[in-house]
């Protein structure tokens, strides 16, 4: 049975709000007391028959732009209006509703969630064969709402997935000196997780799936508002860290822009930016 129950509404699937608060209380303590930051790997967070009913849906990527460079290569991303199917874009949109909030909030212990109604950078993923995503640190600030993202969302896609193709989400401590969790991408597995400044990580290992087949899941993410106002954080990028004892390359791109941001007064950032050698 899964976690969190649809419920017809209408002739349109919905979640439950005091259904949805209940389930996110009862892991609430296992969430906070994580390793190695707080998160939950829940299997069949919904129901994996349904997800796999809506596979079908799945956007061709076929003349679709992909990510390709050092630290992320054959991704593709899908937001809402990229998406055809009907019940994929209303399951998103119940991914973004109150009663799915409530039980993030109550999970998490983060009031207030805020969801994107754009999916900047999230929506459906998929990564194909040879493809992977280094270990990173997602970006802080919401660019058009300037707010603060706290959580991501993952559910995965993926039916009949042997361990051998790799696609393991690892998350990684700290100091970056190993990964404490690996969660294979499963139909069905969700995984949930505070997104801070050192909340690292990826799918590091290129994927070894056959090439009709392809590492597929939802993501969404959550924000807060900023108390003091947007102008009074720190806006950071998407932070790619090397694996210690790998052939992962920095993102000396975007290690500039921090030096930038960190260094060079705001009225001259815009110019200097310009500058960047090491931009694509």
């Amino acid at each position: 049975m899964s976690l969190l129950a649809l419920h017809d509404r209408g002739g349109l699937p919905a979640f439950d709000t005091g259904q949805c608060r209940a389930a996110g209380a009862s892991l609430a303590g296992r969430y906070a007391a994580a390793d190695p930051f707080p998160h939950a790997v829940i299997d069949e967070l919904i129901d994996p028959a349904l997800l796999a009913s809506l596979l079908p849906g799945f956007p061709d990527r076929t003349g679709k732009r992909f990510f390709d460079r050092d630290q992320e290569r054959f991704k593709y991303q899908f937001a809402p209006d990229d998406i055809a199917d009907a019940g994929l874009r209303h399951l998103l949109a119940e991914l973004n509703g109150g009663a799915f909030l409530s039980f993030l909030e109550a999970l998490t212990g983060i009031e207030g969630l805020i969801p994107d109604p754009w999916y900047l950078g999230g929506g459906l993923h998929e990564t194909c064969a040879g493809g992977h995503l280094s270990v990173h640190a997602d970006f802080n600030l919401h660019p058009r709402m300037k707010v603060e993202r706290r959580l991501n969302l993952l559910i995965y896609l993926n039916a009949d997935w042997p361990a051998a193709w790799g696609g393991d989400l690892e998350l990684w401590d700290r100091d970056m000196i190993a990964a404490r969790v690996k969660v294979a991408p499963l139909l069905g597995r969700a995984v949930i997780f505070n997104t801070d400044a050192d909340s690292y990580h990826g799918h590091p290992e290129p994927l070894a799936c056959p090439p009709d087949r392809s590492r597929r899941s939802i993501a969404t993410y959550y924000y807060t508002a900023l108390p003091e106002g947007a102008d009074a954080a720190l806006p950071r990028t998407t932070r790619f860290r090397p694996r210690p004892g790998s052939a992962d390359r920095p993102d000396r791109e975007v290690a500039f822009d921090h030096f930038v941001q960190d260094w060079v007064p705001r009225r001259l950032q815009h110019f200097a930016r310009r500058l960047n050698p090491f931009r694509a």
